[in-house]
């Protein structure tokens, strides 16, 4: 659902948007009315039950009440907390109006983004025994989550961790509960990739989510997941044969002793062999040990033109994963023969890995963690030469995507190599500069949209009639300055190696139809 920036529902104003998908979409919000108990943000999560088809919007209203119910009844820590439910009424918007809008604890990041980032971050540990605690405080609620994964982990600014997208629980009748017949291959034990779907839909057990969960658990603490394959459906046969005895489960040998029981514990045959959920999270908080809560996400920045010095990591899951696709229970169609998906009611979570692939080539080394905010950047230019393939490109020709880039001969530093005193004047969104000169390191949530907001500034005054590609053009004055640039008549002699690698990097990163 395309909602514009500025939008106002309630007391909130839309802001930048988070993920999108078959099902609805999640922008971030500011507070901009009197809300008694309500926080400055929050995540808006829009889905149209207004404008769909009856078969549509009938689908639509049970995973809305289905997930609204939950929020309404469950208050724990360990689970996304719900403020407010809304309802559109805006005929002069009619793609908009009758629309359902969940109002939604913003997140940092999701375990998605921080795993394209980091794909065995070391806190790997608390990570895991936080979701092991979401996942007992619902259980013992009496719900199963029914779609367990890393997008659906979202990860707070004071480093605790919430399990969110509740579409597909529901509350258990006895042994069993009812979910609609949609889950991710990777994360679906055996009994459930080809069960039966009756009317109330698929019977579901809590011994899914633990399988869930040690699939999880593998692939934070090794980066790989425990069943061989390539693809979704490779390894979904794989699991078929592991559970029909035709082959043995084979563990990475990085994952810790400790952990390597707990997973097996978790990956059994059948769902009678497999662990509780009481003991899942004894053990686990057993390997996890005294750092079971250390895991943190670095704070805000104390002032916008002060920056603290941090690792790689540290600046990937802070600057990149706060624009990631967030677990909101927003998630892609695959159906049959779809790339993400195993066949019929397979879905593919909407994250910065795959954002924006019909704008930028997604398998040319982009690091996923900056797709997603090189694509907005773009978008929040009005010039139709910045593109997210001009501002990939010249990311890498300007620092290979080296976050912490220093080269103090030039006083150059971060990822879009900027000198200190020139982006003091493009660092903020109102384009009102800095009121210092702001200190390197300088993260990529300030870098990357810095660079968007002075190239969207060069564009127009290049001279009109300069030979060539415009967007080199660009990237030169980006180099050099528009005034030199047109004072050249194109593209100055001592940039023209830099020109040539910007144009290679133009054709590499473009995707198929449009270079």
């Amino acid at each position: 659902m395309p909602v514009p920036k500025g939008y106002r529902v309630g007391v909130w104003e839309v802001r930048e948007p988070i993920a999108t998908g078959a099902f609805g979409s999640v922008y971030a919000a500011r507070r901009v009315g009197d809300g008694t108990g309500l926080p400055p943000t929050a995540a808006l999560k829009f889905l149209p039950t207004g404008t769909a088809t009856p078969r549509r919007l009938t689908h639509l209203r049970e995973l809305v009440e289905r997930e609204v119910e939950l929020y309404r009844r469950l208050r724990h820590p360990r689970l996304v907390r719900m403020y407010q439910t809304l309802t559109v009424d805006d005929p002069g918007h009619p793609d908009l109006d009758g629309a359902t809008v969940l109002v939604l604890e913003k997140a940092e990041g999701s375990l998605s983004a921080l795993l394209a980032a980091t794909p065995r971050p070391a806190s790997g540990p608390a990570l895991l025994a936080q979701i092991a605690e979401g996942l007992a405080q619902l259980h013992d609620a009496g719900w199963v989550h029914g779609d367990l994964k890393p997008a659906n982990v979202l990860l707070m600014a004071d480093g605790s961790v919430r399990l969110a997208d509740f579409n597909m629980a529901a509350e258990l009748e006895g042994t069993h509960a009812y979910t609609p017949a949609f889950s991710t291959p990777d994360y679906t034990p055996p009994e459930l990739l080809w069960t039966e779907i009756g009317e109330r839909g698929r019977r579901i057990r809590p011994s899914a989510d633990i399988w869930a969960f040690g699939v999880l658990a593998h692939l934070v603490l090794t980066g790989s997941l425990p069943l061989p394959g390539a693809t979704p459906t490779a390894r979904r046969d794989a699991a078929a044969a592991y559970a029909r005895g035709v082959d043995e489960l084979r563990l990475s040998p990085e994952l810790p002793d400790d952990w390597r029981e707990i997973v097996r514990a978790c990956l059994t045959r059948t769902h009678q062999q497999r662990i509780g959920c009481a003991a899942l999270l004894r053990r686990v908080t057993a390997a996890a040990g005294p750092a079971r809560r250390a895991f943190r996400l670095p704070g805000p920045h104390p002032a916008r033109h002060r920056f603290r010095r941090r690792s790689v990591a540290a600046v990937l899951v802070s600057a990149a994963t706060a624009l990631a696709a967030l677990g909101y229970g927003i998630s892609v169609w695959a159906g049959a023969g779809g790339t993400g998906g195993s066949g019929s009611g397979a879905t593919a979570n909407v994250t910065a890995a795959a954002y924006g692939a019909s704008e930028l080539r997604t398998d040319r080394g982009v690091p996923p963690a900056y797709r997603l905010l090189i694509v907005e950047t773009a978008h929040d230019c009005d010039q139709k030469e910045v593109t997210p393939v001009l501002i990939a490109a010249m990311l890498k020709v300007e620092s290979d995507f080296d976050p912490d880039l220093s080269d103090p001969a030039d006083n150059e530093y971060g990822i879009a190599r900027w000198t200190p005193s020139v982006l003091r004047w493009w660092m903020n969104e109102d384009g009102t500069p800095g009121e210092t000169v702001p200190q390197p390191p300088f993260p990529p949530a300030e870098s990357i949209p810095a660079m968007g907001r002075y190239l969207c500034w060069i564009a127009p005054r290049l001279h009109a009639d300069l030979p060539g590609d415009r967007r080199v053009q660009i990237a030169a004055a980006y180099r050099r300055s528009y005034r030199t640039v047109n004072a050249a008549g194109g593209v100055p002699p001592d940039v023209r190696a830099y020109a040539g690698r910007i144009a290679h990097f133009l054709e590499e990163y473009a995707p198929p139809g449009k270079k």
